[in-house]
């Protein structure tokens, strides 16, 4: 496809006004290189954008085990806190013709998704150039400000033609876009990109068992609790069992090697535990089951009308997915300390899904005040609502990833 004039003209202008190529920065170790197999190259424009790519890749690697996402983020944007080990956070290249081809020639993603606008007009032309499959998604009104590029009046124009598939936020978006000569064809609209959830899976006949065994009594639940985290939990348990001297923690360790050390110290201080890796059921008089194996959080959510995301409570983890249990009908507690899934407890705490505690007394209290069947079912539907919010969309873009993918491996 030629290039339009304005495009042409940017072009030049880039490589006149940039000084000596200097390679793009990785935001995580200048040393790390193209990993084998799938890449996925993703660019957010906002916050909330970047913690729904990381999600929709973490999914998609269920099917696609050895898939990667190399994440460019807007100027204004800090990376997410300690992210996924599949993650790859770059900064991407100025616009530079030189070295945007340093930067395409490391890392030759297998397909671009750009989410919202901010078209970097030199990057995208060269990827064009290179034939990578490219999908505009979350593409909203506001994105396409001509703003310093007045002058230059199809710039994004010629930019929006690269995109083999647009998915719009809005109707207004759409109109927008037809208006700078999108063909109708092209767009979808689809509403905005969110995080949300996708249901665990659970086996349904321990489930079974077990809901036969908790008979009615009230249960809660520490969900990947670190060990500096267990004495405020315990404290937290031994406070709530005043108002419910049936109730049950079911407390689930982040690294599942820790269950004999969470066990044995547990039964030091005087509990009745069961420890589900030894295939013990909690019997009438069990205070906590401790659930340390792995695959196994879709049952517990399910089971536990109350979920503490814990990796929350001290700092240096940066806490749990929020949404696991939230499409799974669990109200939702946590700690101060979420800096790897800040958007997502935003927004499930701004709809009243969730709720803040900060120590052992706060979590008591709202655990005590949750036990009433109307106060966590109410959260807990409003939980699955902010989850399941975007689900069509996340599915769609997940759809295109998929085919991609599937046709470039045939090629």
């Amino acid at each position: 496809m030629a290039r339009s004039v304005s495009l042409s003209a940017y072009l030049s202008l880039s490589r006149r006004r940039s000084g000596p190529a200097r390679p793009a920065a990785s935001l995580s170790d200048p040393q790390v290189g193209r990993p084998e197999g799938e890449l996925i190259w993703a660019h957010a424009t906002s916050e909330t954008r970047a913690a729904s790519l990381i999600q929709i890749t973490a999914r998609l690697r269920a099917q696609r085990p050895g898939l990667h996402l190399l994440l460019t983020l807007a100027p204004d944007l800090a990376l997410p806190q300690q992210p996924r080990d599949f993650v790859i956070p770059v900064s991407p290249p100025e616009e530079n013709p030189e070295l945007v081809d340093v930067f395409l020639d490391r890392w030759r993603p297998d397909l671009c998704l750009w989410t919202g606008g901010q078209l970097r007009h030199a990057l995208l032309d060269a990827a064009a150039g290179r034939k990578v499959p490219m999908f505009l998604i979350d593409a909203d009104e506001g994105g396409f400000d001509a703003g310093r590029w007045r002058w230059l009046p199809d710039l994004s124009r010629g930019s929006l033609r690269h995109f083999d598939r647009i998915l719009a936020s809005t109707g207004n978006s759409a109109n927008r876009l037809l208006k700078m000569g999108v063909p109708a064809g092209a767009i979808t609209i689809t509403g905005p990109l969110m995080e949300g959830c996708a249901a665990l899976p659970c086996n349904e006949k321990a489930r079974d068992r077990m809901a036969r065994v908790l008979d009615g009594r009230p249960v809660w639940l520490a969900a990947m609790a670190q060990p500096g985290e267990v004495q405020m939990i315990q404290a937290a348990h031994r406070a709530a069992l005043r108002s419910a001297h049936r109730r049950l923690l079911i407390l689930v360790p982040d690294d599942p090697a820790e269950g004999d050390a969470f066990t044995q110290s547990l039964r030091n201080d005087g509990w009745r535990i069961a420890q589900w890796s030894r295939d013990e059921y909690p019997e009438e008089t069990t205070q906590i089951l401790v659930a340390d194996t792995r695959g196994d959080m879709g049952l517990w959510y399910r089971l536990a009308p109350i979920s503490f995301m814990a990796s929350s409570l001290e700092p240096g983890h940066g806490g749990q997915d929020p949404f696991e249990p939230a499409g799974l009908g669990s109200a939702i507690l946590y700690g101060p300390n979420v800096s790897r899934h800040m958007a997502a407890y935003t927004r499930l705490s701004s709809a009243g899904a969730a709720r803040l505690v900060r120590d052992a007394d706060t979590l008591a209290a709202a655990i005590t005040l949750l036990t009433a069947p109307d106060q966590a079912a109410a959260m807990a539907h409003t939980a699955w609502e902010v989850a399941t919010a975007g689900a069509e969309v996340t599915d769609r873009v997940m759809e295109l990833i998929q085919d991609t993918l599937d046709l470039r491996a045939a090629s």
